[in-house]
This record gives C-alpha cells, structure tokens and sequence, in this order.
C-alpha cells in the first residue's frame, strides 16, 4: 500500500509518547541529527497547524503494540508537530517486528478520519509520496527527509486524484507585493489557479487567469498565503516591502 492510498479504516488505538528525558537519553545523537523541517496540517475545515519541527524518532503506541516512526520519517514529524489526536493503523511490519514503523498509517488526525476513498496523505514539496510516513527508505524509496524540506499532510477528498495544493511565489514591487499562486497535483504538476484569494496583512485580492495579483501595502514585513476554496492552501511566504 502506498503513501497514496487511504485507509478505510478508523484504527482502534490512540497514540501515545514515551517521555522526552527517556527518548533523550536513548539516542541524544540522532535527536541532533534528525532533520528539521517545515509541516503544515491541513484540515478539512481549512483550520491549519503550520511549525518547524524536528523529525527525530518517535515510539507510538497501535493496537497495543508499540512501534517506531525513525529518524527523518514524515510520521515522526508530525508526531512531535502535536497537530491534535492521532489515530495510526498498522499493515503488518509492527505486528512481526515491534521496532518497525514501516507499515503504519494515519487514519485520523483531530475529528478528520479516513472514510471510504476519503483521507489523509501527505506531500514533500509539491508532490504527493509513494511510500508510507514511516517508511525507513524515505517518501519516495530515495532517502529519508531533508533539513529545510516541506511537508504537508492534507485530507484527500479523492484517492489517487486529490485536490490540488496551492503554492505562492510573492516578491515585493513599487507600491506593495506581486504574487502568483498555482495548483499542483499528485504528480506535482502545476497550474495557474485564477480566483484565488492572497492575503498579505490587511490587504486581500483575487488571482486572474494568470494565477497572479498585486497588492497594494505599505512598507513593512508580511506573511503571503492564498487560500480557494476546494484546494489546499499554501505555506506562508514572507516579504519585505521597503
């Protein structure tokens, strides 16, 4: 089962966390080596959790048995990111190796729960992974994540054809910002995305055909997200207007 598809299934177990003074004196060099990484949580409501977040491992807790989402794994990322209750299910790697995250899925996260060819899926930059979040040999079979990498869990309206994800390219111009939003597949395919609505401070506009719109704002420091409905909003870009 990839990182694509979703699990019908609501899992029966909560997760839970050893301390952090016991994970800490268990491997105090790999917690340094982890990767640090940027995850933003997409809910269905458009509610998000966005922080910078360490992937160092983390023990989790399924269907009584307790598992391990590695070093630099997207799971473990969202584990210590504390988006709200987590619901896990394992296909198999826990059940004949405890120590082995490999085959565990998010089902829920908060009151969002995989239902039918509906769920949670998660991208690394711009596109959609193919292997599970625990998965030892990385998202893609090509390694484990990278310092300074994005990822964004999202709830897929649509297995294997989800909604696109926003991305916005914002630069300061005379006068306020220009930026140009567009939409990109599983695939990582992107496309302008006319109507989107950018958000810089108080100031607000709709893309054109383009993908593009220009705010006027005063000088200062401003946080550029777009937002439409249907789609997955973007990170937040920051911009220095002068």
């Amino acid at each position: 089962m990839t990182g694509r598809a979703l699990t019908a299934i609501v899992a029966a177990a909560a997760l839970s966390l050893p301390s952090a003074g016991g994970a800490a004196a268990r491997d105090a060099g790999a917690t340094a080596a982890a990767p640090l990484v940027r995850q933003m949580v997409v809910f269905r409501n458009g509610d998000t959790v966005t922080r910078t977040v360490r992937a160092r491992q983390a023990l989790v807790r399924v269907e009584r048995r307790r598992c391990a989402a590695g070093d630099g794994t997207p799971l473990a990322a969202l584990v210590r990111s504390h988006p709200g209750r987590l619901r896990l299910r394992d296909f198999g790697s826990c059940s004949r190796r405890p120590r082995d995250g490999a085959g565990l899925f998010v089902a829920a996260i908060g009151p969002d729960r995989a239902r039918g060819q509906r769920g949670w899926v998660y991208k690394v930059g711009r596109r959609a992974a193919t292997a599970g979040a625990a998965d030892p040999s990385g998202p893609f079979g090509r390694g484990r994540l990278r310092s300074g990498q994005r990822v964004t869990w999202f709830y897929c309206l649509r297995a294997g054809d989800c909604q696109r994800t926003l991305a916005v390219r914002a630069r300061a111009e005379a006068g306020g910002i220009a930026a140009t939003v567009r939409g990109y597949d599983d695939d990582g395919r992107g496309v302008p995305v006319e109507a989107a609505t950018v958000r810089a401070g108080g100031a607000s506009g709709s893309t054109g055909s383009d993908g593009t719109v220009h705010l006027a704002v005063p000088p200062g420091s401003y946080r550029v997200v777009a937002t439409k409905a249907g789609l997955v909003r973007s990170f937040a870009e920051r911009v220095e207007v002068p």
